[in-house]
């Protein structure tokens, strides 16, 4: 039996390390619905500008909603490197969907910067405390996925990241893609649906 095929399984026949991030990944969306409902429920309801419709840039953030999407390309390309043992293009996928996370990271601060300048902080009204717990809590999200990228990149280049460990980089790939997935639930409800102000 080789190594790749020693694991502990569960009756569904899953890892059981796979299983346990489900799990994780279930309850980061009781987080993340929590999070959504509560900017829902004070959409429009701020007495005091500046309003969403004021201060969004939908462009700029169409474009870095853009590169986070194409990350998650980058680390299923990651994936299926690692698992036919291609180092060279194990370490090229895995610091292209780092670098794109971090570029994202570049835009969301940038984004956060202007909205301060433009007169919207966390305490201004409801809509800056909601919009910047919301989007600032995905953010802290990606900024640890980074983090996770970086440590299989250094696993890669010491040559400790073979077919054998695959179940490593498809877990940190589950948690990319539930990151870009909420990422675009928070675009569409925040940046492309919005409310007036509350009558």
């Amino acid at each position: 039996m080789s190594t790749a095929a020693i694991g502990h399984y569960t009756s569904t026949g899953q890892d059981t390390r796979k299983i346990a991030f489900w799990t994780f990944i279930g309850s980061e969306c009781m987080l993340f619905g929590t999070l959504i409902a509560t900017y829902l429920s004070y959409e429009g309801k701020s007495v005091v500008g500046p309003t969403p419709q004021e201060i969004l840039n939908i462009p700029l953030t169409s474009v870095s909603t853009f590169v986070l999407l194409m990350s998650s390309l980058a680390m299923v390309l990651a994936l299926a490197a690692v698992m036919r043992g291609d180092t060279r293009y194990s370490k090229v996928w895995l610091a292209t969907t780092a670098v794109l996370g971090a570029v994202f990271l570049v835009f969301q601060a940038f984004e956060f910067t202007q909205f301060v300048d433009e007169g919207l902080k966390i305490s201004t009204n409801l809509f800056g405390s909601t919009f910047f717990v919301l989007t600032g809590c995905h953010g802290l999200h990606v900024l640890v996925g980074v983090i996770w990228l970086a440590t299989l990149l250094i696993m890669s280049a010491r040559g400790k990241l073979g077919p054998e460990k695959a179940m490593n980089v498809e877990i940190a790939g589950l948690y990319w893609h539930f990151v870009d997935v909420v990422w675009i639930v928070i675009f569409t409800v925040v940046y492309l649906i919005q409310r007036g102000p509350a009558a």
